[in-house]
């Protein structure tokens, strides 16, 4: 996707499993201990000037990382989360156990084949981490594992691998590891006919790679060690010290990352360079690696494409000529610059073109239309052109991995709020299609037709509908007493679209409805949707959210006294900021490593990430933009008032959402708020944004969550 192709700063990729699961029970009873104190973080008043205006920071003390003054704090607020919520150590159990059981121990993805192998990732049984293999030729040939991450994350808190890169001749394989929780991978290399780790070892990086034909040149990006900013591309051969890789590109822009990735075809090796709102990108044959690399089209801003390879032509996903929901055109590969650019789909006002998929016969493009998802299929020789046929009311749909060109079979997976995902297979020719997996769900009776869901709208205060997927158990009644928990992120383009996940059946299962408010600042209803959700317009994105809530209560679906909300990271934000302005609509918040010292974080350009996003939040060095971003500042903006009940979480290793902000923002909140309910701060102080990393160890991190909502809808 276009929006997806650089890292965004506040992006929590566990918001789907995280936010989904919840749950009541009558057996559970609150009895907290009311006699431990909560810590008071220590006032140490100090200035931040600019514009002519004074901000006041009581805890920018708490900024210092290394301090062990701030390590011992941390340990207070977990200290005092733990003995405060010890009671409900039964029930996190219990919640663990049964979202366990629900998933398969032993399982695998589906096979896919490249390049004379079949791929194949699997889990075993009673086991955290994936073990990768491949099967030359065919199924029944004997496996070869790649890597088994259970015995590599022996001894380590943290561990993840990422990048997995086999060269064309088969015979290596490049991949990247982190071991702290920060996104910055060591690159390393296994040679697939020894099974022996090579001595390569490149630090610092995003953990992909890319090989030219020659089996010998790897491509890959470098990271500042600062910011984390993705800066440069370097070129490395194999049994050559990483000391002497070559510089091939470097990025001066601080408000941009670079990326190298390989095209489908495997002729083409591209550099891209990604702004917010802004791509530029260049290329060279993968048989010539020492050459230099062209640029398709220089960079013009408010300009994005992205580029995909076929035969004699470029295919260029693009908004050129303000085509704002994006159009596919296409050009020769020896004549890139846009003015060669010539149309193949049209932009279209109602419709947004997210993505496109290219076989030899066929191309799919990925739409999107009032909110819904659509493949439309067509054939290069214009005989065919029909949409695949979907019959839910609100679903998730996307294109999978489908890495050969000569093929009929669109590989997809499908799923909605009440049906487990399935990977399908589906012959464009005949238009037969094959179930390949669904997604099993264990530990109990689970059965679609026991669940319901809808699609809602909500009128915002400016007139606009906001869609709200919701979803429930059919013997649950909508009712003042039913507890919902409203989910959103609304940030980045991003769309949160309405999906199964096994572990919201501990919600539904136990009375709660779950809804998404698809509010502004996600691409849900088009680019449109997306512009008017950022920038100077960021409000809409909160409104709307609080809009979405007074429906819900509105409509008798709930009730202030039933409501929880949630969000991670840019959704944390949106948690700060509704909370501050309409703090009486909820009986409960979790904010999930939130960005909620927007203001501060913004005008550091030493901190991860921050000149990238410019475009996204506006640039507070400029006065107009440090005055807008100030008015809405959850941090800044936390008022002598009563808030609702509080769970915020945060980790010490965070890259994209620095463990401060969520820090400062608690103290701050404890010190001023009015009510006697819990504000509780739960930090990690082993990983980083995306918390732990097995996946059996993520429930218990889950449970954690569920169990606090739990609580609350039993006092």
């Amino acid at each position: 996707m276009k929006f997806k192709n650089f890292p965004f700063r506040f992006f929590f990729p566990f918001i789907y499993s995280i936010t989904f699961v919840l749950g009541c029970n009558s057996n559970y009873k609150s009895m907290p201990n009311s006699n431990i104190s909560p810590p008071m973080a220590d006032v140490v008043p100090y200035q931040h000037k600019i514009h002519d205006h004074i901000r006041i920071d009581p805890y920018y003390w708490l900024n210092q990382r290394d301090n062990p003054e701030v390590l011992e704090y941390l340990d207070q607020e977990n200290d005092y989360y733990q003995k405060m919520t010890a009671h409900t150590q039964a029930l996190q159990e219990e919640l663990y156990k049964e979202m366990r059981a629900r998933i398969k121990g032993d399982d695998s993805s589906v096979p896919y084949f490249f390049n004379g192998y079949w791929y194949i990732t699997r889990y075993e049984e009673q086991k955290d981490y994936p073990v990768y293999v491949r099967k030359k030729e065919v199924l029944t040939a004997t496996e070869e594992i790649l890597f088994d991450c259970n015995e590599m994350a022996k001894g380590l808190d943290y561990f993840r691998l990422v990048g997995i890169s086999v060269s064309p001749d088969n015979t290596k394989v490049a991949f990247g590891i982190d071991t702290v929780s920060r996104r910055q991978y060591t690159i390393k290399v296994k040679d697939l006919e020894s099974g022996e780790i090579l001595k390569t070892k490149i630090e610092n990086t995003s953990g992909g790679s890319v090989w030219a034909a020659d089996n010998a040149s790897l491509f890959y990006n470098k990271k500042d060690e600062q910011t984390l900013r993705s800066e440069a591309i370097y070129k490395h051969r194999i049994n050559i010290p990483e000391q002497e890789d070559q510089l091939v590109y470097n990025e001066a822009d601080e408000s941009f990352g670079v990326y190298v990735s390989a095209s489908k075809s495997r002729k083409y090796i591209f550099i891209s360079s990604h702004s917010t709102n802004t791509s530029e990108h260049r290329f060279i044959k993968s048989d010539q690696p020492e050459s230099t690399f062209k640029v398709i089209h220089p960079r013009t801003s408010g300009l994005e494409y992205n580029v995909a390879h076929f035969g004699d032509y470029f295919y260029i996903h693009t908004n050129l000529n303000e085509a704002t929901n994006f159009q596919i055109m296409r050009t020769a590969v020896d004549q890139t610059n846009s003015e060669f650019w010539e149309p193949l789909l049209p932009h279209r006002e109602d419709v947004l073109i997210e993505d496109i998929e290219l076989f030899d016969q066929y191309w799919v493009v990925n739409e999107r239309e009032n909110g819904l998802s659509r493949l439309r299929i067509m054939r290069w020789d214009d005989t065919v052109d029909y949409y695949l046929p979907i019959h839910e009311e609100t679903y998730s749909l996307n294109v999978s991995f489908n890495p050969e060109f000569k093929s009929n079979q669109l590989r997809y997976v499908f799923n909605s709020l009440t049906t487990p995902s399935s990977v399908i297979e589906f012959d464009m020719a005949s238009q037969q299609k094959t179930i390949l997996k669904t997604q099993e769900v264990l530990g109990g009776d689970f059965e679609p037709s026991h669940y319901v869901s809808k699609r809602l709208w909500a009128d915002a205060r400016d007139g606009s509908k906001i869609p709200i997927s919701l979803v429930h158990h059919k013997d649950t009644q909508l009712s003042q007493t039913t507890p919902i928990l409203q989910y959103a992120y609304g940030s980045y383009g991003h769309t949160i679209d309405p999906y199964f996940s096994s572990n919201r059946l501990s919600l539904l299962d136990r009375g709660f409805a779950f809804a998404i408010a698809h509010i502004r600042g996600g691409e849900y209803l088009g680019r449109e949707w997306y512009e008017n959700g950022k920038l100077l317009k960021k409000k809409n994105t909160f409104y709307d959210f609080i809009d979405c809530s007074k429906f819900l209560i509105d409509q008798k679906y709930t009730s202030p006294e039933h409501l929880y909300a949630n969000g991670g990271s840019a959704g944390g934000l949106l948690m700060g900021v509704v909370i501050n302005l309409a703090p009486d609509l909820y009986n409960g918040v979790i904010a999930d490593v939130p960005f909620v010292d927007v203001v501060t974080t913004m005008l550091d350009n030493t901190i991860p990430l921050t000149t990238s996003e410019y475009d996204e939040w506006g640039n507070p060095n400029k006065k107009e933009y440090y005055d807008y971003m100030l008015s809405y500042s959850p941090y800044d903006g936390v008022k002598t008032q009563d808030y609702p009940h509080l769970l915020v979480t945060s980790g010490l290793h965070d890259s994209q959402v620095q463990y401060f902000e969520p820090t400062k923002w608690v103290a701050r909140l404890r010190a001023k708020k009015t009510d006697q309910n819990f504000l509780f701060l739960d930090t990690n102080m082993k990983a980083g944004h995306s918390g732990a990393s097995g996946r059996f160890d993520s429930l218990r991190e889950l449970a954690k969550k569920f169990a606090f909502i739990i609580d609350l809808e039993e006092k």
